[in-house]
């Protein structure tokens, strides 16, 4: 009770002293940062009694912050966790995620040798995202960029978060019509599904076309020390430097860039 009223004075005063406006931005903020430290999402009611508001004024704060996607409201609980918008916003800061760092050394080494850009992706509220980018060695750089957002269906990437990432992924993915980003990109269900299938027999994944004529991209899944899906590791450009049916050399240097990465994330292999 004592704590409840001190904390009412204290956004009193801070009211007073900074005006409604300010007051405003600072609940959506500190809504960010408390969403930002939960492992697990948060309901309204508890967003509300933990900050001293109303349910009303907590839920409209969310809802806008859900509208630009800072935050991310769960459809069956209907709790709110942070959305992906705060990661490509922090994308100056991803030296937090592990998985760049553990990966950095091996992407660059991996770029000399084809000498095309290499790209790292996680996947994120069922979203294939670039996290990092090493440019290759040509004039004019790679156009993706850290937070980059690539489609299941379409991308290299995408290809192997279906084929090794949570079995729930193609039903997400399925749920609404296929992209046809060109001519070539897989749209038809049973199609992908049997891509997928070939993905995971073979260990690897190709874009040829898909997403852009004349781009191809060659990626390899990463695991972490649970055997479970971390990531994709990736090189890309033109489908005249990374043929549609790429050479062994290529296959074996995203393959096994890919299981040195792993390994350092603490996969014990198969």
């Amino acid at each position: 009770m004592a704590k409840t009223l001190l904390d009412r004075r204290a956004r009193k005063l801070r009211l007073e002293v900074a005006g409604p406006a300010t007051e405003t931005v600072d609940l959506s903020l500190r809504l960010l940062e408390r969403l930002a430290s939960s492992r697990e999402p948060i309901g309204v009611s508890d967003l509300a009694r933990e900050f001293g508001s109303s349910k009303a004024t907590v839920y409209r704060h969310l809802q806008a912050l859900v509208r630009h996607g800072f935050v991310h409201q769960e459809p069956t609980t209907m709790r709110y966790a942070a959305g992906i918008k705060l990661f490509i916003l922090g994308e100056r800061l991803r030296e937090r995620f592990d998985i760049i760092a553990v990966a950095r050394e091996d992407m660059a080494r991996l770029r000399e040798d084809p000498g095309q850009p290499v790209t790292l992706s996680a996947l994120m509220e069922n979203q294939a995202v670039i996290l990092e980018v090493v440019q290759g060695q040509a004039i004019v750089n790679f156009g993706t960029q850290p937070g980059t957002v690539l489609d299941l269906h379409a991308s290299a990437h995408g290809n192997i978060a279906l084929a090794f990432g949570p079995e729930h992924l193609m039903a997400h993915c399925l749920a609404r019509p296929l992209k046809a980003w060109t001519p070539q990109t897989i749209c038809s269900p049973s199609a992908l599904q049997r891509a997928i299938a070939q993905v995971r027999t073979r260990g690897w994944a190709t874009a040829p076309n898909r997403v852009l004529q004349g781009v191809n991209g060659l990626a390899a899944p990463l695991f972490n020390h649970a055997g479970h899906y971390a990531g994709a590791v990736a090189i890309a450009g033109s489908i005249q430097y990374i043929p549609a049916s790429p050479p062994p050399s290529q296959i074996k240097a995203v393959t096994h860039t890919a299981e040195r990465i792993s390994r350092k994330l603490g996969w014990k292999g198969r």
